[in-house]
């Protein structure tokens, strides 16, 4: 039961193969990394590393010892395993060879 100092809030994860949300309660004024220890999301997932992980709340990048409002989505996030600007660059470089090869033909 949420009381007047006490809120809801939840820790989001998503690796490859799994995707979890976690419900915690915490007091009024709980940090993004005192819900993460909460969660126990920790001990699910090794993987994460908070010294290399990114955080946010509903997307929006946000420190560990940023402030929570009741019903905020805590979110850890993965690693990029590839630059988007690049990845872009590629795919648009593709597609010119592409098209010079079906004018060619």
């Amino acid at each position: 039961m949420v009381n007047a100092e006490n809120m809801s809030v939840e820790v989001a994860y998503a690796a490859p193969e799994r995707q979890v949300i976690i419900e915690v309660t915490v007091d009024r004024g709980a940090t993004l990394m005192q819900a993460i220890e909460l969660s126990g999301i920790l001990q699910q997932f090794e993987e994460i590393d908070l010294g290399r992980n990114k955080v946010g709340i509903f997307g929006k990048l946000a420190e560990l010892s940023g402030e929570l409002q009741p019903g905020d989505r805590v979110e850890i996030y993965r690693p990029l395993i590839a630059d988007p600007k690049e990845v872009r660059k590629q795919r648009a470089a593709q597609g010119k060879v592409t098209k010079k090869g079906a004018r060619e033909l």
